[in-house]
């Protein structure tokens, strides 16, 4: 275990690089025990841990996804059918972009192609929620359990919300130009070794330019929670003593956008700072699950009954878990 520790603090927690910035900070005259010290240091530290992270992460999954484009992908989920096709999907969404508004066009682009329903919504609430980026980042800030519980939870969550919608036979509420689309299915040129490693790089340069704006402010709100609120307050709002804060907190992060890196700063402040793991999961899972912005996107491709119902089904998984991990909270961490 202390090798894994060290794995954990030093190289996904970078635990050496705050020591790093504290030193040069203090040798700088600014005192980072202090309010305004510890605000510039946790802001400094987080913006290059989680950028440094999310580069390495964007890189790996791109020249993984560069073997599975869309056509391929439909066509390994057409080989499978029931359950087994709502597993498949979900575990896909791992590997996919990192928000739920880049998700939907390949949501529409499945749905088009005559996938079944509810394995298309499998993916679509997957590939948000639960992708290795989110592992990778919970794991180094909240360690190995919380994060294998949290991806198993959301990988479940995809699964019975696509197989009720299965289930509920709500085809006729897909929009009429998505049902009657039907992709070509032409084959994908060969990429070489290179061709995959440009891709990947683009693929780093373009999503970091795209998400730097939600980890600053993100890094920026958890600087401010972690060394200027008082812990009480966070305690009365989102720990113990409130036994609706999982509720809240889901519904207060659906009209909020960010995504997992934007997120991940402020759980990390809120936790220590008291609040009740569960709550500020329920909270992340609410803003890059079912944001406002890609709600109205997806407006687009289904009708409002079927929105609904898609925004029941997650809102209710969100909460479940968030009050799971409220029970289990003091044998993961």
């Amino acid at each position: 275990m202390e090798i894994w520790d060290c794995i954990q603090d030093e190289i996904l927690g970078m635990k050496w690089l705050n020591r790093l910035i504290g030193t040069i900070l203090n040798a700088c005259g600014l005192d980072t025990s202090g309010k305004i010290g510890g605000s510039v240091q946790f802001f400094v530290y987080d913006v290059i841990k989680i950028m440094t992270l999310l580069s390495v992460l964007i890189f790996l999954i791109s020249y993984i996804q560069s073997y599975f484009p869309p056509e391929r992908t439909k066509r390994i989920l057409g080989h499978f059918h029931g359950i087994g096709a709502n597993c498949i999907a979900a575990l896909l969404g791992t590997v996919t972009p990192f928000c739920s508004c880049s998700s939907i066009p390949l949501f529409m682009g499945f749905t088009s192609a005559g996938l079944p329903l509810g394995v298309t919504f499998s993916f679509l609430i997957s590939s948000p929620m639960v992708d290795l980026g989110s592992l990778i980042l919970l794991m180094s800030i909240f360690g190995w359990k919380v994060a294998a519980v949290y991806v198993i939870v959301g990988l479940v969550i995809a699964v019975a919300g696509g197989t009720l919608i299965e289930k509920l036979h709500l085809e006729d509420q897909v929009e009429v130009f998505i049902r009657n689309g039907r992709s070509i299915d032409t084959p994908q040129n060969e990429l070489t070794k290179r061709d995959r490693l440009k891709y990947s790089w683009e693929q780093v340069t373009g999503t970091a330019k795209k998400v730097l704006p939600y980890v600053i402010v993100g890094v920026g709100i958890g600087a401010v929670i972690h060394n200027w609120i008082p812990e009480e307050w966070i305690v009365k709002v989102l720990g113990t003593g409130n036994p609706f804060g999982v509720i809240i907190a889901a519904i207060c992060g659906i009209p909020m956008y960010a995504d997992m890196f934007g997120c991940i700063p402020i759980a990390e402040a809120l936790v220590a700072k008291g609040a009740k793991l569960g709550v500020v999961l329920a909270f992340m899972m609410g803003v890059i699950t079912l944001s406002l912005p890609s709600m109205i996107m997806l407006k687009k491709a289904i009708k409002p009954k079927l929105l609904g119902i898609f925004i029941a089904i997650c809102t209710v998984g969100i909460i479940l878990v968030g009050y799971f991990f409220n029970l289990i909270q003091n044998y993961i961490i």
